[in-house]
């Protein structure tokens, strides 16, 4: 338990009590760290059993110094846990919700597991995610940061339709803090690219919003480059967040260089592509329709499930002679592209948010990482990852 839960009087461990964090982690991740490592070693000699322990001090030690990455540059840079967590899933668009006490313990757990970025947005729900993630985070609000965001008008609880107007992100921004529980919003992104307002506005508003403390940094969501430049000449952007992993490449087109150049950060959203790199899902599966975007999305077809199949059976035959799951793979190729990206996996559950975090601490030779980046680039990908709706709020 971290000194910050104990100074709250929380119980982290009530409800998640077989699982022991520190020693046990720092143990699983050297243990993960030397499977990758030591692959080319069909069987261990006794001779090697010092080296061995050697090799898992040093990873120890290594882990501390490996655990944060930078996102932006100058006064508006934020540095934060090399994976951040995606709560969007607790409340919305991924099947069940899980028990809200189960939900607030799992974030909490993060926190104690040193992740430090929690993304939310006012419509998870609509509203009820940031109610989720201030509950949780309240406490511990000191110690980590919160990323929210505004951009459309929401009514009879459902999304309706694209708005960036000043007075209604002043609207937004204070009943999310509110929500939050809070007095101030880590990172603010503009959820989706209004056209009808000029994103000059949208920033001035984020600057003066920054001035008054309400916010502290401003990002953009799913934005191309041209709308990218012109907002940073307004008020510095942070970081931008849009969707990113081996199954939806084209950040790496124009938005990734346009980031390098200016020191704006990444952070991918769906880094697993909504799970199917996790290899869990198949054209078996059933979502769960009443709370699950998948089930309306032609990536996630019984049909493109199972043609798109190749991509998790390549991760896995890369993984797997290495103790590796394929989500492991996934996002230690996320990680390995550049040194400020910070994805968010989302989860809701403890085993998995473990899992993910093991991935930081993976040694695996960048050549591999970029064979198997190579090699998956070959497979066609069957099914949109958005509906055409959907589609048309995210900017080229």
């Amino acid at each position: 338990m971290t000194k910050q839960m104990k100074k709250a009087g929380l119980q982290s461990g009530n409800q998640f009590p077989n699982f022991r964090q520190s020693d046990r982690r720092g143990f699983l991740k050297a243990g993960a760290t030397l499977g990758a490592s030591l692959i080319a070693t069909p069987a261990l000699s006794m001779s090697k059993e010092a080296e061995i322990a050697t090799a898992i001090h040093t990873v120890s030690a290594q882990s501390r110094l490996t655990q944060h990455r930078t996102l932006g540059s100058g006064k508006f840079s934020l540095k934060v846990s090399a994976l951040g967590l995606g709560c969007m899933g607790m409340s919305y668009h991924r099947g069940r919700v899980p028990d809200r006490k189960v939900a607030i313990a799992l974030i909490r757990k993060a926190v104690e597991l040193d992740v430090t970025l929690f993304d939310t947005a006012e419509v998870y729900g609509p509203f009820v995610n940031e109610e989720l993630v201030g509950e949780a985070l309240a406490p511990l609000r000191k110690d980590v940061f919160v990323s929210t965001k505004f951009g459309f008008n929401i009514q009879d609880g459902r999304m309706a339709g694209l708005n960036s107007r000043p007075e209604h992100i002043r609207q937004v921004v204070e009943q999310s803090l509110k929500r939050l529980k809070t007095d101030y919003i880590d990172l603010l992104y503009q959820h989706r690219v209004d056209p009808n307002v000029p994103i000059e506005d949208v920033a001035g508003t984020v600057k003066d919003l920054i001035k008054e403390g309400k916010v502290r940094r401003f990002g953009l969501s799913e934005a191309g480059v041209e709308t990218i430049r012109r907002a940073h000449a307004v008020q510095p952007l942070t970081a931008v967040q849009s969707e990113y992993s081996l199954m939806w490449r084209n950040p790496e087109e124009r938005v990734l260089s346009t980031l390098e150049e200016l020191g704006i950060g990444f952070v991918p959203y769906s880094p697993l592509c909504r799970g199917y790199l996790s290899g869990t899902l198949n054209e078996q599966t059933k979502f769960y329709a009443a709370n699950d975007n998948r089930a309306g999305l032609p990536r996630f077809t019984p049909e493109a499930m199972k043609l798109n199949r190749p991509i998790v059976d390549t991760l896995n035959d890369f993984g797997l002679p290495r103790g590796l799951t394929s989500a492991q793979v996934a996002l230690a190729w996320l990680l390995a592209q550049k040194p400020w990206i910070v994805p968010i996996p989302g989860t809701t559950k403890l085993a998995h948010l473990q899992e993910n975090l093991l991935s930081l601490d993976l040694q695996i030779a960048p050549e591999e990482l970029r064979d198997l980046g190579n090699a998956i680039s070959k497979i066609k990908i069957h099914g949109d990852r958005y509906t055409g709706e959907e589609q048309r709020r995210v900017e080229r």
